[in-house]
C-alpha cells in the first residue's frame, strides 16, 4: 500500500461563487444521466420526473455538486446537439430552481455548454480533452470552471487495443497540457480540474495503475477528479456484472482519496460521502499525531 499524499495547499476548486478549499476535503459529485442507454442505469433517469426524483435523493445525500450528461461516453446511436440540448438544458433548469448545489454539465460540446452555463451550470466536465476548438472560450467567458479528461480518441470511438509508450507519463503530460491551455484561455489555476479518464481508451490493467499512481497526477496542484464508479475495468478485474460493483466502487474512492483525489464522481453518493469523511478523519488524525510521520508522503 502506497502512503497517503500530504495536503497540497493549491488544490481549490471553483464552483460559481464559492471557491473550495480542497487540501482535506473531498467533493462528491452525483451522476445524473438524461440519456436512455446509459451504461450504468440503461436509462432508469431519462424520464424527466425520475431525473428529478433521483436529483432530490443525491442532494439528501450530501452530493456536493450534479453532474448532468445528456449522452453516453460510450458508443451508439448518434446524438445530436440539437437532441443533446433538449435533455440537458431543461433538466439543469429545474435542477437550478430547485436545489441549492451546483451543477454541472458532461458535454464535450462548447455549443452546449455556452447554454448550460446560461440555464445555471458553472462546470463543463469533457471528456474529449477540451477537442472542441471553442470550448475553454465559452468557458472562460461563463467564468466557469472545468475538468480536463484524458482520452486517446474521440469519445464515442472504440478503443479496444489502446497502446502507450508510458502510461503514467503520457497521461500526466496530456492532462498537463491541457491545464496548460485552460491557463492560456483565461480560467484561473482553481478553475481547474483533471481526470485521467479511467476506461477511456484504457485497458482495465491501465485503469487500476492510473488509479494507484493517482498521486503523479495530483503532484502539479491542480485538483483531480475520479470517475471510477462501476465502470468496467472493476468488472473485468474482480469478474463482477454491473449490479455488483458498489462496494468496489466505493474502496476506489478510499484509495483515490488517499492518493490526492479531490473530486469523486460517483454513482453512490451517500456511501461516498461516508468513506470521504473517515478517509479525511483518518488521515487528519494520523497528521496530528506525528506531522513529520515520513509514511506520508509530501508531494
Amino acid at each position: 500500500m502506497r502512503a497517503p499524499v500530504r495536503p497540497n495547499p493549491a488544490w481549490r476548486y471553483r464552483l460559481g461563487d464559492v471557491v473550495h478549499d480542497l487540501s482535506c476535503r473531498t467533493l462528491v459529485m452525483g451522476i445524473l444521466n438524461r440519456t436512455p442507454d446509459s451504461f450504468y442505469d440503461q436509462g432508469a433517469t431519462y424520464a424527466f420526473d425520475a431525473f428529478l426524483r433521483r436529483a432530490e435523493d443525491l442532494v439528501n445525500e450530501g452530493a456536493d455538486l450534479l453532474d448532468v450528461g445528456g449522452v453516453k461516453a460510450g458508443p451508439g446511436p448518434e446524438v445530436t446537439e440539437a437532441e443533446e440540448l433538449e435533455r440537458v438544458i431543461p433538466s439543469i433548469e429545474a435542477l437550478h430552481a430547485r436545489f441549492d448545489v451546483a451543477i454541472s454539465c458532461d458535454t464535450w460540446r462548447a455549443g452546449v455548454l455556452d447554454a448550460a452555463c446560461a440555464a445555471g451550470a458553472v462546470v463543463g466536465n469533457d471528456i474529449s480533452g477540451f477537442g472542441d476548438p471553442d470550448y475553454l472560450t465559452v468557458a472562460a467567458q461563463h467564468r466557469a470552471s472545468v475538468v480536463a479528461t484524458h482520452i486517446r480518441l474521440k469519445p464515442r470511438v472504440p478503443d479496444p487495443a489502446p497502446v502507450y509508450d508510458d502510461l503514467v507519463a503520457d497521461v500526466d503530460a496530456f492532462l498537463v497540457e491541457r491545464a496548460a491551455r485552460a491557463v492560456a484561455a483565461g480560467l484561473a489555476p482553481e478553475q481547474i480540474c483533471v481526470d485521467a479518464g479511467l476506461d477511456l481508451g484504457k485497458t482495465p490493467a491501465m485503469s487500476a495503475v492510473l488509479l494507484r499512481e493517482s498521486a503523479v497526477l495530483a503532484r502539479h496542484g491542480f485538483v483531480l477528479l475520479l470517475s471510477a464508479s462501476n465502470k468496467r475495468y472493476i468488472g473485468d478485474l474482480l469478474h463482477l456484472e454491473i449490479d455488483q460493483r458498489r462496494e468496489a466502487s466505493l474502496a476506489s474512492v478510499a484509495y483515490g482519496v488517499m492518493q490526492g483525489c479531490r473530486v469523486v464522481r460517483v454513482h453512490d453518493v451517500a456511501g461516498s460521502v461516508k468513506v470521504c469523511r473517515m478517509v479525511e478523519a483518518i488521515l487528519a488524525r494520523r497528521a496530528e499525531a506525528d506531522p513529520t510521520d515520513p509514511r506520508i508522503e509530501d508531494r
